[in-house]
């Protein structure tokens, strides 16, 4: 039976990972895609928050709800959408997230006021819960024994997202009203949709699960759940910097083109961490790298407390790079400690580090709301400086060569 089960999922893996190097590259492709356009749309959310702070009258404990109306969504239905597209091709369930993403966008942008706002934002959460884990799954079944690098390049990409689109936003907003500037964001995802239609491949992505090793024993119950601890905190830091950010910068005096720059140049650092500590983590091993890049990540951040403009948008690719690249080690090591099902450990891991940045930022914004924005900073910063003792606990899950690099 086992055997059976074994090789129908090599024969549904070979069927959505064809061979030749040619399909495997449009089926990356694909998820790239579809990556970078999503984490451009989840990020490009945050230039529009002073807009509709000014607009609604919200506090900023009522736009971290508003924010998390996305979150939440995005990462309360990752489960369940993983299980329930299971039989879908990658093309189709890449298709339908774009889809309905696009669509709440386009909700968001119609003259529906504040509910029309808070509906289009699930609709899109809906639609990006979809796209996190059949997006990983398809290039970990397409590459198999040597997804590390393609995810990495997945990963990557979301980053380009990121960089870009949050960027194209802030500069459009001074010139289009917000609302048609969403309206500009449902075309790029309209484009995507036609992309996705060649590249996306038709087979249902599924990966057997490989040989038990000794840092898949127990993973599960102890090396996977400190795993995802560890991205949950590190995740809550970085919503909570990115909540704020926009704030801190115009109270430096900066306008909304230079918000577009901050948080460009924080996500272009990212961007550079996700290949940096991709590296760093080979040779240094996890746990350092964690414990590397978490404490420089609470120096940073409260050192942008006290510096001026320029020199903190001097800081934010290197603190970007600190930010994020902690989450490249992080989402490489979830198919080692997954136990073989790496497609419900792609799940359970994205909805605990989404979870997290939606839940995260309301207790921020709420302790900013009762204190100021300063300790609301301060907070963000020792989350981070949290996660350096937790590293350790990883440990014993990993082998020698993963824990201390090589």
């Amino acid at each position: 039976m086992k055997r059976m089960k074994t090789s129908t999922a090599l024969h549904e893996a070979r069927s959505a990972s064809p061979g030749s190097a040619a399909p495997k590259s449009r089926s990356l492709a694909a998820a790239c895609l579809t990556h970078a356009l999503h984490d451009g749309y989840t990020d490009a959310l945050y230039a529009f928050l002073p807009v509709w702070q000014a607009q609604f009258n919200l506090s900023y404990a009522a736009l971290a709800v508003v924010r998390a109306l996305y979150y939440g969504t995005m990462g309360g239905l990752q489960i369940p959408a993983n299980r329930a597209l299971r039989s879908l091709s990658p093309r189709a369930a890449l298709i339908l997230s774009t889809a309905l993403a696009a669509a709440g966008l386009l909700l968001m942008a119609l003259p529906f006021g504040f509910v029309g706002l808070c509906a289009g934002l699930v609709v899109a959460g809906v639609g990006s819960s979809i796209q996190h884990p059949r997006g990983s799954m398809l290039v970990t079944a397409t590459y198999g024994a040597e997804a590390r690098r393609p995810l990495g390049i997945y990963n990557f990409s979301g980053d380009l997202g990121k960089a870009v689109l949050p960027a194209l936003v802030a500069v459009l907003l001074p010139m289009l009203a917000w609302r048609s500037v969403l309206a500009l964001m449902v075309l790029l995802g309209i484009a995507l949709l036609a992309a996705l239609a060649r590249l996306a491949p038709t087979g249902i992505a599924h990966r057997s699960a490989p040989p038990k090793t000794p840092s898949s024993r127990g993973g599960r119950r102890g090396g996977f759940g400190v795993l995802t601890t560890i991205g949950a905190l590190d995740t809550a830091t970085r919503m909570g910097y990115l909540l704020f950010l926009p704030f801190l910068i115009h109270g430096r005096g900066g306008d909304s083109p230079t918000v577009g720059l901050a948080l460009a140049l924080l996500f272009i650092g990212g961007a550079f961490g996700k290949f940096t500590f991709a590296w760093l983590g080979e040779r240094l091993g996890v746990v350092r790298c964690v414990m590397l890049a978490e404490a420089a990540t609470a120096t940073l951040i409260t050192t942008t407390l006290f510096t001026p403009l320029l020199p903190t948008l001097i800081l934010l690719p290197v603190l970007g790079t600190v930010l994020n690249g902690t989450s490249s080690v992080l989402y490489g090591t979830v198919p080692e400690l997954s136990n073989g099902d790496t497609g419900r450990a792609f799940a359970v891991f994205y909805t605990s580090v989404i979870g997290s940045g939606g839940v995260a930022p309301i207790l921020y914004g709420a302790i900013a709301d009762h204190s100021s924005q300063a300790v609301g900073l301060f907070v963000t910063a020792a989350t981070a400086a949290a996660v350096v003792p937790l590293a350790s606990a990883l440990r014993p899950y990993l082998t020698p060569r993963q824990s201390h690099g090589g």
